[in-house]
């Protein structure tokens, strides 16, 4: 594809590499660097005056780091007179920070996030699975929302032989719409877990729906701690469902999420590649990946002919 730049932040390398042959492209040179003092530094390899550049860098391992690295990234290929500059955010950091809590005088950091990004020269946004909707509201660019349900479907119907006797478990009230969508396309049943919390812990947990004698799928957005799926998997397995497969679009896996998946009764923890699985996965023998390089590779190549990009909400591209 002519008049196209395809960039690596650090967080993700692996990702951005599979997501470059799939286009047929290289990967642009970028150095960075940080100082002693702990700036970070970038240094643009290449000429990308006139050209679509696209920066891969996905909102996870050193958070900050890493969104300071494609603020300045994207800056960078702006002041140097790129045409367009669309960072392709697989995992949206501080995608939790949506809306403000109880308590009057919490940010709303996920608009933050949205204007330094606006400000440093974005011009569209890929990103996928936000944790909620409304994040694409608080830009005044183009964002596109991708969803990993075609994959995950995919999955569920290729690793699970008895997924017709399934049932889709929401491990809360807000995750609700999502397992309706994948449950009406497998034409399965759904169920949903309701939380009471106390002092932020968890106090009870009610499912509503039968599970019995059912493979249940527990599926959510993302996993950070594991506690709450892990507590929604012991209650699954104590309502009579045969297996507990967790899916699970970015597995953050932090503190002591791994040590709580190896002793919970998952038969498997199936996350995307959107955030780096090696090290967690020599760890952890129930978490498998699925790559979701073809839909961004897809989505950036749509993009930039100036396709639709709604065929990807409901088929994986070969």
């Amino acid at each position: 594809m002519p008049n196209i730049v395809l960039f690596s932040g650090s967080s993700n390398h692996d990702l951005s590499q599979k997501v470059a042959e799939r286009l047929g492209l290289d990967l642009g040179k970028v150095v960075t660097k940080k100082f002693s003092n702990q700036e970070t530094c970038v240094e643009i390899g290449e000429s990308v005056r006139g050209e679509d550049v696209y920066i891969v860098q996905s909102g996870c391992g050193e958070v900050n780091d890493n969104l300071m690295e494609l603020l300045i990234m994207i800056n960078a290929c702006k002041i140097a007179s790129a045409l367009r500059v669309t960072p392709v955010i697989p995992c949206f950091p501080y995608a939790r920070q949506d809306k403000k809590d109880k308590v009057s005088r919490a940010p709303i950091s996920a608009k933050l996030v949205a204007n330094m990004l606006s400000v440093a020269g974005a011009d569209h946004i890929i990103t996928m699975d936000l944790h909620a909707s409304q994040i694409q509201g608080f830009f005044d660019i183009a964002v596109d929302n991708l969803y990993a349900e075609p994959a995950v479907l995919q999955w569920i119907k290729g690793n699970i032989p008895e997924w017709k006797n399934c049932i889709i478990v929401s491990p809360d009230a807000g995750g609700a719409k999502r397992v309706t969508s994948i449950a009406d396309h497998l034409n399965v049943e759904f169920a949903l877990i309701h939380k009471e919390r106390k002092n932020s812990e968890v106090e009870s947990m009610a499912l509503v729906g039968d599970v019995k004698n059912r493979i249940a799928i527990l599926l959510d957005d993302l996993a950070d701690t594991c506690d709450i799926v892990c507590l929604a998997a012991n209650k699954l397995i104590s309502a009579g469902a045969i297996k507990v497969y967790a899916i699970l679009t970015h597995g953050i896996f932090s503190g002591p999420a791994i040590s709580r998946i190896n002793s919970s009764p998952f038969e498997a923890v199936v996350v995307t590649n959107t955030i780096p699985q090696e090290d967690k996965m020599k760890l952890c023998p129930k978490i498998q990946v699925i790559d979701i390089s073809m839909i961004l590779a897809e989505a950036i190549r749509r993009t930039h002919n100036g396709e639709s990009v709604s065929y990807l909400f409901r088929h994986v591209p070969m």
